[in-house]
C-alpha cells in the first residue's frame, strides 16, 4: 500500500523467486537499520495504526520458460478475456484452493489479521478502503480481489503481508500453484465489480469464501493442508508450534480496548 502518511511503495523488477526473496529481505534490513541511524523507525509491521492502511507485500508473478523466458501465463486468445493461459488458470485454482492455509504463511503474525478484515474493517483506513481484500477470489485488474490480473499473463496477489518471511511465502505459494497445475484445478469464472460494495450475505450467496480472520484460524487450516506444510519442509511442525504459542500469548493479554469497554460496564 502507499496511501498512508509517510508510507511508500517500493517495486522490484521481475526475477526468479529466490533472487526476489533476497532483494526483499535486504530491503527490509536496510531500511530498518538506516532509519535507526537517524533516530527513526522504518516499520514493516502489517498494521501499525488502527486508522491507517497496513503494510502489504504484494507479489506480481508468472511462470516463464526456463530457456527463453517466455511468459507461460499469457494467452491473447483467452476466452475469459483476461489474457491468461489455461496454465495460469490452473495455477490460480491452486492458490485459491490452498488460500486458507497459505494465509498462515503469508500473514504469520497476530497483527497481520488487523489488516485482513471484512465488514466494517474494510473502511478502517482514514483514506477510505484499506485495499486489502480478504475474499478468496480473482478478477480483471480489480483491487478488491485476492488475485487480480495486472496485464496479460501477469498476476498479483494483494493479500500478502509485509511481515512475511519471503522465502517461506514464495515456497508455499509456488507449491500451491503447482498443485493446481498438476490437478488441473479450475478457479471458476472471474469476479467483476467492486466486492467491497457487497454485504457479507451477498458474498456468501455468490460462493466466495473468506480468508481466515485470525492467526488461530489460519493455523488450523495449515495443520490440515499437506501441500502447504510440505512446502515448508523440515520446519513445518516447528513453525506451527511457534505460531500457536504466539497466538496463546496474545490471547492471554487483556488489552486497553477491553479495559475501556468493560471495566465499568457491569
Amino acid at each position: 500500500h502507499e496511501d498512508a502518511n509517510g508510507q511508500y511503495e517500493i517495486n522490484f523488477v521481475y526475477d526468479d523467486a529466490l533472487v526476489t526473496a533476497d532483494r526483499y529481505t535486504f530491503f527490509k534490513m536496510m531500511t530498518s537499520q538506516y532509519a535507526q541511524k537517524y533516530g527513526a523507525i522504518a516499520t514493516h509491521m502489517a498494521k501499525p495504526f488502527t486508522d491507517r492502511t497496513g503494510n502489504g507485500g504484494h507479489i506480481h508473478f508468472h511462470l516463464a520458460e526456463a530457456d527463453t523466458g517466455t511468459n507461460l501465463f499469457a494467452d491473447e486468445n483467452d476466452p475469459r478475456g483476461l489474457g491468461s493461459s489455461e496454465l495460469a488458470y490452473h495455477f490460480i485454482g491452486g492458490i485459491l484452493a490452498h488460500a486458507p492455509a497459505l494465509t498462515a504463511v503469508m500473514s504469520p503474525t497476530v497483527n497481520c489479521y488487523k489488516r485482513l478484515q471484512v465488514g466494517e474493517g474494510l473502511t478502517s483506513s482514514a483514506s477510505g478502503f484499506n485495499w486489502t481484500p480478504a475474499f478468496i477470489s480473482y478478477g480483471d485488474n480489480n483491487r478488491t480481489q485476492m488475485i487480480r490480473t495486472a496485464g496479460p499473463g501477469n498476476l498479483e496477489d494483494r493479500t500478502i503481508s509485509a511481515a512475511c518471511n519471503p522465502y517461506l511465502a514464495f515456497a508455499a505459494y509456488v507449491a500451491a500453484g503447482m498443485d493446481g497445475i498438476v490437478r488441473k484445478l479450475d478457479p471458476g469464472e472471474p469476479n467483476s465489480g467492486n466486492l467491497y460494495e457487497l454485504g457479507l450475505a451477498e458474498i456468501d450467496r455468490r460462493g466466495i469464501r473468506l480468508l481466515p480472520q485470525s492467526l488461530h484460524e489460519a493455523l488450523g487450516e495449515l495443520r490440515e493442508d499437506e501441500v502447504v506444510k510440505g512446502a515448508l519442509g523440515v520446519i513445518a511442525d516447528e513453525f506451527v508450534e511457534l505460531k500457536e504459542k504466539e497466538w496463546a500469548e496474545y490471547h492471554a493479554q487483556v488489552s486497553k480496548w477491553e479495559i475501556d469497554r468493560y471495566l465499568t460496564l457491569f
